[in-house]
């Protein structure tokens, strides 16, 4: 296989292992260090052996970033503040298949990435390639070097802890839309009254900062609460903070920026047709790839 052809595997692969890698790991510039080592892999590797390219590069994405993952979970034990997926920008509006789009979407959501942070590596690997890609097991066992029985097992653990742990989150994007923009209105226009009608009375807010920019150390609980904080934080807001609707993890989200640089981001969990959850990353670490230009 001569270079440029190697060249052109890859790079038509290439999404297909970042969305691996970020679902692993949670954080682009990890994934993408990932998909980088990958590719000196396929490119160093004795490619006439090679006879499925995808299976052998998805193989040793995943095994890459199960060894990325173990490294960075020292780091999170000591991470100050609640721990957030860094968000990523997506474009899931011309999925031709509804169902799949549905399945797809809900593997790279917030929610569903801050619960799968319970499980281990391995769990980890197994619930991404069979939940988000459809691997049958007996890839999925090839890839990780494991017997089709352990994978099965390992993907009803993951299944079970996921299925527990993650909100009931309605997916419905113009809903999802509607909620985020009267959010947006109420909080910016002092109206206490309309916000708290926008939450349901045991919402949440979860705040990201990595102890690098002003944001709750620890998980806010309850409608009052929740508003009250809105409220202090949109009173203290700078002045040329600009808000703009975005959308992050397959949904909708308020991407709040200042001269293009971002701010935060804050992301809606909607259940019953209230607001659940209000998610809130600040960590500029996390938001340097959503630079408005």
């Amino acid at each position: 296989m001569l270079r440029d052809s190697a060249t052109d595997v890859f790079e038509e692969y290439r999404p297909v292992l970042f969305g691996v890698a970020y679902r692993m790991l949670g954080r682009v510039a990890d994934a993408e260090d990932v998909v980088q080592d990958a590719w000196l892999r396929w490119s160093g590797a004795d490619r006439a052996d090679v006879r499925e390219p995808r299976a052998f590069l998805v193989r040793v994405t995943t095994r890459l970033a199960i060894d990325r993952l173990r490294q960075v979970q020292s780091r999170r034990e000591s991470y100050v503040g609640p721990w957030l997926p860094e968000p990523l920008a997506t474009d899931f509006g011309n999925a031709p298949d509804t169902a799949e789009r549905a399945v797809f979407t809900e593997s790279v959501t917030l929610a569903v990435l801050v619960v799968m942070e319970s499980l281990s590596p391995l769990e980890r690997a197994v619930f991404v390639l069979r939940e988000a890609f459809g691997y049958p097991y007996a890839e999925i066992a090839a890839a990780l070097d494991r017997s089709e029985a352990a994978v099965r097992q390992l993907a009803g653990r993951a299944r079970r802890h996921v299925e527990e742990g993650r909100p009931r989150f309605e997916v419905d994007p113009g809903r999802q839309r509607d909620l985020t923009e009267r959010f947006m209105a109420a909080a910016a226009g002092d109206d206490l009254e309309g916000l708290l009608s926008l939450l349901a009375a045991d919402a949440r807010l979860v705040g990201d900062s990595g102890g690098k920019a002003k944001a709750p150390l620890r998980i806010i609980e309850s409608a009052d609460k929740v508003a009250r904080f809105l409220f202090g934080v949109a009173k203290s807001a700078p002045a040329g903070l600009e808000f703009s609707l975005v959308e992050l993890n397959g949904g909708i989200a308020l991407l709040a920026h200042d001269g293009g640089v971002p701010d935060s981001v804050i992301q809606l969990g909607v259940a019953d047709g209230k607001i659940q959850t209000v998610y809130i990353v600040r960590n500029p670490e996390k938001l340097g790839s959503l630079a408005v230009s």
